[in-house]
């Protein structure tokens, strides 16, 4: 399976737009936001996408009520703390923003999940804890390089993918 993910959109349409283009380009069918979508707008853009979408609130995600609305109106998956993605085969993908390092942790030492996500820190990571695998593809907005990363979960490969800057 090939998974998106993203994070820290923090409402800018255009950057997530970007995304969303390389997404489609590599044929990803599986999306994961790890939190700071930002705008209502943005959950829409998500819920446009053509697989399934899965999304987690982060720490500037305040009107989590007319988030959780909007998600649902698109048929997007989200949840305000962690959210589990199925990859097939047994494999479980948890995202957590990371803004809560317990939370973070209590994903990693669980044994439940082949690969955790989170963002938050606008810094991308790939790093294997124990059996996990701990993946922050970057930010969308925030950052001097906005990145998100695809993950092929048959060959258990990432690419961290570095967009063009715009502006909003």
């Amino acid at each position: 399976m090939i998974v998106g993910i993203l994070s820290d959109t923090h409402g800018n349409d255009r950057l997530l737009a970007a995304a969303l283009e390389v997404f489609r380009a590599r044929g990803v069918v599986t999306l994961v936001h790890c939190g700071d979508v930002g705008s209502a707008r943005c959950m829409q853009m998500l819920g446009a996408y053509a697989g399934t979408v899965y999304v987690v609130a982060g720490n500037i995600d305040k009107d989590l009520e007319n988030l959780s609305q909007t998600a649902a109106e698109c048929g997007v998956n989200f949840a305000q703390e962690v959210i589990e993605a199925p990859l097939g085969g047994g494999l479980l993908l948890a995202a957590t923003h990371g803004n809560n390092p317990v939370t973070l942790s209590g994903l990693i030492d669980s044994g439940r999940y082949r690969y955790v996500c989170h963002g938050h820190t606008h810094q991308p990571r790939d790093q294997t804890v124990g059996k996990v695998r701990l993946i922050n593809p970057g930010a969308l907005e925030r950052t001097k390089t906005p990145t998100v990363a695809i993950l092929d979960t048959q060959q258990d490969a990432l690419e961290q993918v570095a967009l063009e800057r715009l502006t909003k």
